[in-house]
């Protein structure tokens, strides 16, 4: 019996977590994520009542109302200009590729990304139609977004997403998205290091969770990383327990990042040595999210 995705649920899999049976034998499955947010923030050129304040590099910022915040706009501008294409040669460099959340509205202002990112071999999930929190937003509205987001998406890369992310959701999120249709897997749960089904208005969804603590996000967030270093750190880190625990019970490991934030030079020689540190190990899947829920789908099929 599956539990409903509103219902918590502190058990889950208990001392017994299921075999992933990750292809090759795998003891772990890493999936990259990058987030595409660049333009899609808070800002009256978007029709919002202010400023952003969220996740740039001055945490703990006044949100301006009714006025531009420039600073900030700059510093989610360097992300689409400059940190965008940094990552994605870092990726292109080993051969790996990544899924990203990305935000309807900002591929809509640059579109070219989403056409580089599919042109590359990665998935381009659905990140929402804006970067906002939506549980200030009503169901309607909520439910119109998510059919521009898959809109815009389509429109940029030429094939419609088959993954969704919000991050600030609602209450109304997964059903919504779930009654929209055509996606295989959520990622709005940092529950598990292995995807898990849900009962969503009485249909089984899967749940591929994602990742805060293992996210270049915290460079933004008090308290946080402060070095690019004490980031590799914990990388490492996380990836070896991981790694050590797949020798009898594999499981996933995502890494989260941003174009403004990872994309800086400092940030990109740490994730440049983390992915070198993955890739120094056999039996690691690097996997896009896509193939993770196909795979689990195939393995585990809904109950």
């Amino acid at each position: 019996m599956l539990h409903d995705h509103l219902t918590r649920d502190l058990i889950g899999y208990g001392a017994r977590p299921p075999d992933p049976q990750w292809p090759g034998n795998a003891r772990i499955a890493v999936s990259f994520v990058l987030n595409y947010e660049e333009g899609a923030e808070n800002t009256v050129l978007n029709g919002d009542a202010g400023s952003e304040v969220y996740l740039s590099e001055t945490p703990g910022g006044q949100r301006f109302l009714g006025m531009r915040d420039l600073s900030t706009e700059t510093v989610y501008e360097y992300g689409s200009r400059a940190g965008f294409w940094r990552i994605l040669r870092l990726f292109a460099e080993r051969n790996i590729h990544f899924t990203s959340w990305a935000v309807g509205r900002a591929l809509e202002l640059h579109p070219d990304a989403g056409r580089a990112m599919i042109e590359a071999g990665h998935e381009v999930a659905s990140h929402g139609w804006r970067w906002i929190n939506y549980k200030d937003i009503s169901e309607d509205d909520e439910r119109g977004h998510i059919q521009r987001a898959v809109r815009a998406i389509e429109q940029a890369c030429g094939q419609r997403p088959v993954g969704w992310y919000t991050g600030r959701l609602s209450g109304n999120t997964l059903r919504l998205v779930v009654e929209h249709g055509g996606f295989l897997y959520s990622s709005d749960s940092y529950a598990d290091d292995l995807p898990y089904w849900v009962a969503v208005a009485g249909q089984p969804h899967l749940i591929v969770p994602y990742t805060l603590d293992v996210n270049d996000m915290k460079f933004a967030v008090p308290p946080g990383f402060t070095s690019g270093e004490a980031w590799f750190a914990y990388m490492r880190d996380a990836f070896d327990v991981l790694y050590a625990e797949g020798a009898t019970a594999p499981k996933m490991m995502s890494i989260g990042l941003h174009c403004r934030l990872a994309g800086r030079p400092g940030r990109a020689a740490a994730l440049a040595r983390f992915m070198d540190h993955v890739l120094a190990h056999d039996r690691v899947w690097i996997a896009r999210r896509e193939e993770i829920a196909r795979h689990w789908m195939g393995v585990h099929p809904a109950p």
